[in-house]
This record gives C-alpha cells, structure tokens and sequence, in this order.
C-alpha cells in the first residue's frame, strides 16, 4: 500500500490469500521492466511480466520483514525520482 498512488502503479495481486500463493505482483504499464532492472542495480530482485506486471516472490524461511520494507523503499525512490528512464534499464535482456 505504500505505493499504491504514484503514478500509475496498482496492485495486481488477488487480494483473497487462497487465489494469489506466495508472491505479489504490481502493475505498471509505463515502465514495469525499466523498473524491475533498477530494482535489481539496488539488490532487489523481481521478475516482470508482460504487459506490465513486476512479481515479486516471498518464501519465509528466508525474507524478512525488513527484506520486504527495503524493497518497498528501493520502488518508492525509483518511481518518485523517474531514475528507471535512464537509457541502461530500457534495454531488454534474453532474460528478464
């Protein structure tokens, strides 16, 4: 919910436990690769989908509350500042 209101993002995840398993995806059409890429340059890992998805897994044997709090702070600076439009996360890789 930290998020949720910047720009053009929104939660893509079911909200009901039993429908969405063990990770969360967010939507984000203006640049939810570009994202995923910064998002990986600052330590955190997620997986984008196409149109748009960025998902992101949560196992908790071994991602911590912390973990998760970091993560959502990488994407709020990410998104507020626009640094995802930089030329070196547009470009799209064999693996995403």
């Amino acid at each position: 919910e930290r998020c949720v209101g910047i720009d053009d993002l929104s939660i893509h995840t079911p909200r009901v436990h039993a429908e969405r398993g063990s990770q969360v995806s967010l939507l984000y059409p203006p640049g939810a690769y570009a994202v995923i890429q910064a998002l990986i340059e600052k330590g955190v890992v997620g997986d984008f989908r196409s149109p748009g998805v960025m998902r992101f897994g949560f196992t908790p044997l071994y991602v911590r509350y912390v973990d998760v709090w970091d993560a959502v702070e990488a994407l709020r600076e990410i998104l507020a500042s626009g640094s995802w439009r930089q030329d070196r996360f547009q470009k799209k890789a064999v693996v995403t």
